[in-house]
């Protein structure tokens, strides 16, 4: 499907025999999508529609089929992408190597003043030089590490500064996402003992993610090891504000989740992130993001955890 103008690129980027169908400017290319799905049958039948379908999209058909029978298809589709192959671990596992290569080369760079776009611009540009161009990641620096996804106030770097790193690539649209949490000079004991609950935390959701066990226990084991240790309880900060993990696959977050009442039964092929979070707002905050999937014998990591507070690679 594309506008008539483009017809000659789009034979050029399909390869062997395919269909092209294409709309003029003063044509509706809902009409066109309408066509389609009435010449494979479904001119009144049931038509789903996945979650990731862009509303305008929808709603267009939809004015355009009035005898179809629209249904969410999310039974089907978030089963399908739930589970993934050996071929697609393989190429998360080719995102997550890169992304921890681009934050190897980025930390190197580290110096007093820096401001966070210098920061995201050498993460960038290590995940370009690596094959990734997409990459990047969200940088926060001191009190402001406390955000879950950051703070729009500038920064600059100074000595004792917690910094956290946030982010991902793509190859061949499957995700990596992996957090790393250091600080800048000699941290001090505080940040010490928040860091190292923190691994804690995100080793009891690993030792929790096991075959047939609800997804909800990994939330549990990782969010005790935190409120056993004063903080919370529940979503309260200073404490874990968030979900112990997300599903990671052909999106950054995508279904299903580490979260209480999250009952779907772990099972080989699925595929998370384990970050529990310690926020203390006015302060800072410690995050360590790994990704995990789902083997018969249990969850492997896709990559090693943080050795130590000073030590961000194995």
């Amino acid at each position: 499907m594309c506008p008539g103008f483009e017809e000659a690129r789009a034979r050029e980027l399909v390869q062997g025999e395919a269909e092209v169908r294409v709309w003029e400017e003063d044509e509706s290319p809902y009409r066109q999508i309408a066509g389609i799905l009435k010449d494979r049958g479904a001119g009144t039948g049931r038509v789903g529609v996945e979650e990731r379908l862009r509303f305008f999209i929808y709603s267009g058909v939809k004015k355009e089929a009035p005898g179809m029978d629209f249904a969410d298809a999310e039974v089907v589709t978030a089963g399908c992408r739930m589970y993934k192959s050996p071929a697609e671990i393989a190429l998360m596992q080719r995102a997550m190597d890169i992304t921890i290569a681009a934050y190897k080369a980025a930390f190197e760079t580290f110096r007093e003043g820096m401001t966070q776009d210098e920061l995201r611009g050498h993460i960038a540009a290590a995940h370009r030089a690596l094959g990734a161009p997409g990459g990047g990641a969200s940088v926060s620096f001191g009190a402001f590490t406390a955000f879950p996804h950051g703070s729009i106030e500038p920064q600059r770097l100074k000595e004792g500064d917690v910094i956290q790193v946030d982010g991902g690539c793509a190859i061949d649209g499957y995700q990596s996402d992996i957090t790393r949490t250091v600080v800048f000079g000699k941290p001090s004991q505080r940040q010490m003992d928040v860091w190292n609950l923190e691994k804690q935390a995100q080793a009891a959701g690993f030792a929790a993610a096991r075959i047939g066990a609800p997804c909800e226990a990994v939330d549990a084991a990782a969010r005790k090891v935190i409120t056993d240790a004063g903080f919370g309880p529940d979503y309260k900060v200073p404490g874990l504000p968030h979900r112990t993990g997300h599903g990671i696959g052909l999106d950054g977050h995508e279904w299903t989740n580490f979260v209480r009442g999250n009952k779907t039964p772990l099972a080989p092929g699925m595929c998370f992130s384990d970050e529990p979070m310690i926020a203390i707002y006015g302060e800072f905050g410690i995050r360590l993001e790994d990704c995990l999937y789902m083997t018969a014998e249990g969850p492997k990591w896709f990559t090693e955890p943080s050795p130590a507070i000073d030590r961000p690679f194995a």
